[in-house]
């Protein structure tokens, strides 16, 4: 018992101090993922001094933090995407917890994140770029997608919800919530629909999805091929994570 006390209070001072120091930096993200350890090892310590066992049945929760609840939802997306659609699709296939109020502050967290240890993670939820190279307001993405797919020309918007549709129809689910959102996104896919008041068939969508896709393929990859040129040869790292400052923001800056 001894031993397993020494370990937990080692680990409790180790994870206090990250805590700090992820304040210190202002890494929010870093910080409440930190803050959860913390409490879970406070609670195993709390249960070793008392002598209180946990039930035999009893497993400790799976924490999922609602930076990777977006991330496995822009994942299984594949596309930019807004907050509602990412927690709409973190509710229907993954459980999520998240809601739309929690994702306003994430990017921001990110990028704080990235300017104090630049690529010390393996991945970033980061800005679409607008044809400014600006973050898109409201349009999140991976860092790990190539530049081509994180900037959004005029028909990328179209584009990005079609794929989306794409991927959602693709899923493999029986979930009532899925259906649900595979009805909302059918409505706005021309010959998606059988004219029935049932759920859409899935191939249906992805057919019809596919078809307008092909429509609009050619024209928005050549403009996010130009658009991922100009970021290239103009941006920093950083900001080819999360858009370049707009005039409207120094002007914000320099008045501060």
């Amino acid at each position: 018992m001894s031993d397993r006390l020494d370990d937990l209070e080692r680990r409790i001072d180790e994870l206090r101090a990250g805590v700090r120091k992820a304040m210190r930096v202002r890494d929010g993200a870093t910080a409440r993922v930190l803050r959860a350890e913390l409490r879970s090892a406070e609670r195993a310590w709390d249960a070793l001094v008392s002598g209180r066992q946990p039930q035999a049945k009893e497993e400790p929760p799976t924490l999922v933090t609602v930076r990777e609840q977006v991330h496995q939802g822009l994942r299984l997306l594949g596309a930019a995407a807004q907050p509602r659609l990412i927690v709409a699709v973190s509710d229907a296939f993954f459980g999520g917890t998240i809601r739309s109020s929690q994702l306003t502050s994430v990017r921001r967290d990110e990028e704080r994140s990235f300017r104090s240890s630049p690529f010390g993670r393996p991945y970033y939820l980061c800005a679409a770029l607008t044809d400014r190279l600006s973050p898109a307001r409201g349009l999140l993405t991976l860092s790990t997608w190539p530049l081509e797919r994180r900037v959004v020309g005029p028909l990328s918007p179209r584009v990005d919800f079609l794929t989306c549709a794409i991927a959602v129809a693709e899923q493999d689910s029986d979930d009532e919530r899925a259906q649900r959102l595979l009805v909302r996104m059918a409505r706005n896919i021309p010959g998606a629909g059988d004219g029935t008041l049932g759920p859409p068939d899935p191939a249906r969508v992805a057919e019809a999805a596919r078809a307008e896709l092909r429509v609009h393929a050619d024209r928005d990859t050549r403009d996010r091929a130009e658009l991922a040129e100009r970021a290239t040869a103009q941006l920093g790292d950083a900001a080819r994570l999360f858009g370049a400052a707009t005039l409207s923001t120094i002007k914000k800056e320099k008045a501060k």
